[in-house]
């Protein structure tokens, strides 16, 4: 049977402190948010929302385990602050792998978006 474990996204791939992650690059690679589990049977979940600081809307992009435009990018315009909280990525599953699959963000503005969420582990 199947344990499902609610984690802290993990940037290093380590266990993480559950705050904001500021989005620090503007171009690819991005700036870590999620690493992925080495083990094949694991299953992330990944919920991710982000937060506009900035007076002006940004653009924001996931690289979601890579850096293809054909496959692995999600860009998404995030309003000017106040925005709250708005949803990026809606439960996408990322397989573990040998090589760990590394979610990353870059935005238009350093410094001005954050990413908050959590991962759904799924382990067999």
């Amino acid at each position: 049977m199947a344990t499902f474990t609610k984690l802290a996204l993990q940037p290093a791939g380590t266990t993480g402190d559950g705050l904001g992650i500021t989005v620090v690059a503007t171009a690819t690679a991005g700036t870590a948010i999620h690493t992925a589990s080495a083990t094949a049977t694991t299953i992330d979940e990944l919920w991710l929302y982000a937060v506009n600081t900035d007076t002006s809307a940004r653009t924001l992009t996931i690289e979601f385990g890579g850096v293809s435009v054909t496959k692995d990018i999600i860009q998404q315009s995030i309003a000017a602050s106040p925005s709250g909280l708005v949803l990026v990525c809606a439960g996408l599953v990322v397989q573990g792998n040998a090589t760990q699959k590394v979610i990353r963000a870059f935005a238009s503005a350093a410094s001005k978006i954050e990413i908050f969420g959590f991962v759904n582990r799924i382990t067999a």
